[in-house]
């Protein structure tokens, strides 16, 4: 049963849009009452594990849905790859043991990209103040056997609020306010500044650490209570310096290090890390995609969702981001199940590289549908996207034109409540029209604002429908955002069941529609 729903939406006229009721009962029912969900988000996690791009359990994590896809009966089922993303690394063990004044283990993570110890290393701590190159000089001959505190210790800063948060009435009105953006040019050339100042200095510090025969070095964690952020440290790219064993270390277990040696106390640490990389050489990374081919005169359209498969190494990847694949995946198979028949084409893809800087995503983008000029200046080219200068006017491939939307997800595993709009007024009344069947589960609020940081930017920043939807929260921005706590246990199984339930509908309604999603201006560069 298809009904017009005529929804009112505050400065904008009321607009009519058709939502196929018998098919969102049919999702609905696939979605709640026979959900794989878990199952997939289960087998990504705990299965396989954390899926850093390149290593080998994000190869094995691309096998195992390029199966799972193949056997739900979807289409075109392939990896895509992106060239050069570097090589491929991995740990299997890492310990940290103080020695004296006394004898304690103590908590950390190596580093991505970070050489192993080779065996047990073990020497005296000594901490290290290196903001600039010049700094360099002041401890040449000095760190030969050395163990390096590469921070400050920090003081604890207790919580406020719950570590948990889902969005209640109040705190949806407010996502509704749109923050006029403000002039960032200006800020520009200090951030190109500080962006090649911190890039020069990496470089060089992982050549001096070598030299000098350091054996390790230890830095803060972002987080208190014990719980252990971690990202890249060394370098992923073949013929640049790895540099030392870098490990991050629980700030409650950091901190008394710094203090002991500011009491001038000798401290002394034993560090095993067990890491390799995997390649010699530079390696593409790969995205996987799947289809359900759309039929009549629209089949050559795309209606695109996805979410990234890659993760960090410290805990499974589960919040960031098994959770959205698994719900994508998920959309996938219950389109399929209930035997939908879109009109355009409906193409998932589970994106690689995400974690350093949406670089699958912008790939894919950029070889199917669109992309500004390259830089032919070796200073412009070494420069992320977001930081180089206006290359010329965006040259669009021949599906552009084909393409309709693309839905994300990537902000935990909480709940949806909305979606973003992404500054897309026309999407608005379109997008509260097929938001409503969801009301009763939560899901009620369209915004005009904007979210970035994750793969709908590198279609957003193109021209192109690109949208991520409003999430609860949960304890994703206090515990499990790129940390060992980002597990199995802190997802809600319920959550994920209702966001593949409004995926699968938002992107069969945007392949069902007559036209394609409305676009809002293209802001060139």
């Amino acid at each position: 049963m298809w009904v017009m729903m005529c929804l009112g939406v505050s400065g904008m006229a009321a607009a009519q849009e058709p939502v196929d009721l018998d098919m969102v009962s049919r999702i609905r029912q696939e979605a709640f009452h026979r959900s794989q969900v878990m199952a997939t988000f289960s087998h990504l996690t705990e299965g396989i594990g954390p899926r850093l791009t390149n290593s080998p359990q994000m190869a094995q994590a691309n096998a195992w849905t390029r199966g799972k896809f193949s056997e739900w009966g979807l289409a075109n089922v392939h990896d895509e790859a992106f060239d050069d993303f570097g090589r491929g690394w991995e740990f299997s063990d890492a310990s940290v043991q103080m020695l004296s004044p006394r004898a304690l283990p103590l908590h950390a993570l190596p580093k991505a990209w970070t050489p192993g110890t080779n065996g047990p290393v073990e020497g005296e701590v000594m901490a290290v103040t290196i903001k600039k190159l010049v700094d360099l000089e002041k401890y040449k001959g000095k760190l030969a056997g050395k163990i390096l505190l590469l921070n400050e210790a920090r003081p604890y800063k207790r919580g406020v609020e719950a570590d948990s948060h889902r969005h209640d009435e109040a705190g949806l009105a407010e996502l509704q306010a749109f923050a006029v953006p403000k002039d960032t040019d200006k800020d520009r050339a200090k951030r190109i500044k500080q962006y090649t100042q911190r890039q020069e200095l990496t470089r060089a510090t992982n050549e001096f650490f070598v030299a000098e025969g350091v054996l390790a070095t230890v830095g803060i964690s972002g987080w208190d209570n014990g719980i252990i952020r971690v990202g890249g440290g060394g370098s992923r790219r073949a013929g640049e310096s790895v540099g030392v064993p870098e490990l991050a270390m629980a700030a409650e277990h950091y901190n008394p290090l710094v203090r002991a040696v500011e009491r001038k106390q000798a401290v002394k640490l034993r560090v095993n890390v067990k890491a390799r990389f995997t390649d010699e050489a530079d390696q593409p990374g790969y995205n996987t995609v799947a289809e359900i081919p759309g039929s009549g005169s629209k089949a050559g359209e795309i209606v695109m969702l996805g979410a990234h498969m890659d993760s960090w190494h410290a805990g499974t990847g589960a919040a960031d981001n098994a959770a959205g694949v698994a719900v994508m995946m998920e959309a996938m198979r219950i389109l399929k199940a209930v035997g939908a028949k879109p009109k355009r084409t409906i193409r998932v893809v589970l994106w690689s590289g995400e974690e350093q800087g949406l670089i699958g995503s912008q790939a894919y983008v950029a070889k199917h549908f669109a992309a500004y000029p390259e830089p032919t200046d070796p200073a412009q080219k070494a420069l992320p996207a977001s930081l180089r200068e206006s290359t010329g006017a965006l040259q669009k491939k021949r599906d552009y034109d084909r393409f309709s939307a693309y839905f994300n997800m990537d902000n935990g595993s909480g709940r949806f409540r909305g979606i973003y709009a992404q500054e897309n007024l026309a999407v608005m009344p379109i997008f509260q029209a097929w938001l409503e069947p969801f009301h009763d589960v939560g899901a009620t609020t369209v915004v005009t604002r904007n979210t970035g940081s994750t793969d709908h930017v590198s279609f957003d920043r193109v021209g192109l429908p690109g949208f991520q939807f409003i999430q609860d929260r949960l304890d994703y921005s206090s515990n499990v955002h790129h940390s060992d706590l980002d597990t199995w246990d802190h997802a809600e199984p319920e959550d994920l069941k209702q966001a593949a339930a409004i995926v699968a509908s938002f992107v069969y309604h945007a392949a069902m529609r007559e036209e394609k999603l409305p676009r809002k201006p293209l802001l060139e560069g």
